[in-house]
């Protein structure tokens, strides 16, 4: 573990350079090309076995230890976002309107510059470890579900992966057993009234008025219908129904989020949503339509791997603190790989204040303390390790 360290500390500055370079040319999600290229030809110097296009844009790389035991998995995402980058840095993005907004190019730069040490460390290695670089997180349905499909899992006994963090300090490490993220889910609503003259309201079914009773109705369901011990989001992000200052609405579109980590929630809230809808609707007098489109399953955690991975990432020297964190309302689909292997995915604290590096994920302006790669590359890989290392003591004594 040791030699772990100093050789990831000596190859920082690689780290740094890659993940700049990545953040000066991200690609968006099903629309990377460079980016699996680059991280395939990484893989390939340093003579790992390597499957490309694996559930369509993947890069999967295996480094087969020295001697018999168990195959641990390490997950980075590349995809990026349809932002136009604000930060005044030598490393912005060089392509408009598409940013690393989320500190993906992070995660590929960590995994990299840790495949590069334990691949030196091959000979010593008492198992395998699996580096899965996977595209498309950031746009449902996402690039797990396809990788998975395409066997990036094949003979995995236990996953880890961490996210930059910048709502934490750098330096820190947040963990938590059982649900961490929120299941993602999406709906939509079309209201049909009737339209008319603003003058003559009594001859018309106003789509605004019924929409916006609706809006209101809707956030009950979270209030007075699910248990207070219970979590559930719901907001409404779009509301449409635009004409001229005198015309009454005929349609009004809404679409919205629902955000869960129980199944049961889940499909309460699903089912709820049509109830109310039809309910306001059909005092109202009008028609509608209405769609529920789930998303990423909500990352559950598995204890004893967590517990294991919080252990380590205490005794890492530039770790200050490890602590359990409060779930997460965003998703991650993360969640997929956790619902076939056991394992577990942390926080790394990426955030500085005194360097101003504050602005949340998926803002123009987002960026992440460098030194946080260092931490993420020494957790994953203390965690790759140590497991490797337990499991063959086990495999011998048993």
């Amino acid at each position: 573990m040791e030699l772990l360290f100093q050789q990831l500390e000596m190859y920082y500055d690689e780290l740094v350079e890659i993940r700049r370079y990545l953040h000066q040319y991200p690609e968006l999600s099903f629309q990377e090309v460079h980016t699996p290229k680059f991280i395939a030809d990484y893989h390939k110097k340093l003579g790992l076995e390597v499957r490309t296009g694996v559930g369509g844009r993947g890069v999967v790389a295996k480094l087969k230890g020295g001697r018999p035991g168990k195959t641990v998995a390490l997950r980075a995402d590349f995809d990026a976002l349809p932002i136009q980058e604000e930060n005044d840095v030598s490393y912005r993005s060089k392509v408009d309107g598409v940013m690393h907004a989320c500190g993906h190019d992070g995660h590929t730069a960590t995994l990299l510059v840790l495949a590069k040490v334990l691949a030196s460390m091959k000979e010593q290695l008492e198992g395998n470890i699996v580096f899965i670089h996977q595209h498309a997180e950031e746009l449902q349905p996402g690039g797990a579900l396809a990788m998975i499909e395409d066997g990036c899992l094949e003979g995995v006994d236990v996953i880890f992966g961490t996210h930059l963090w910048a709502f934490i300090p750098v330096g820190e490490i947040g963990y938590r057993s059982g649900p961490i993220m929120a299941a993602a889910d999406r709906f939509h609503i079309n209201i049909q009234g009737k339209g008319g003259h603003g003058a003559q309201p009594h001859l018309t079914k106003d789509a605004i008025v019924i929409g916006s009773q609706l809006v209101t109705n809707l956030q009950q369901l979270v209030s007075r219908r699910i248990d207070p011990l219970k979590s559930a989001v719901l907001s409404i992000g779009s509301f449409e129904a635009k004409n001229a200052f005198n015309i009454i609405a005929d349609t009004a579109k809404m679409e919205g989020t629902v955000r869960t980590f129980e199944e049961e929630v889940r499909d309460f809230m699903e089912n709820e949503i049509e109830r109310v809808v039809k309910g306001t609707c059909l005092a109202a007098d009008a028609n509608y339509s209405y769609s529920f489109m789930r998303g990423y399953p909500a990352v559950i955690n598995h204890e004893k791997e967590t517990m294991f991975l919080a252990e380590l990432a205490q005794k890492i020297p530039e770790v200050t603190n490890v602590f359990e964190m409060e779930p997460v309302m965003g998703g991650e689909d993360f969640a997929y790989y956790l619902q076939h292997v056991k394992g577990t995915f942390f926080f790394t604290g990426a955030g500085n204040v005194d360097r101003d590096i504050v602005f949340p994920h998926h803002h123009p302006r987002f960026n992440i303390d460098e030194r946080s790669l260092l931490i993420a590359a020494k957790a994953l890989g203390s965690a790759a390790l140590a497991y490797l290392k337990k499991e063959s003591f086990q495999i011998k004594n048993s």
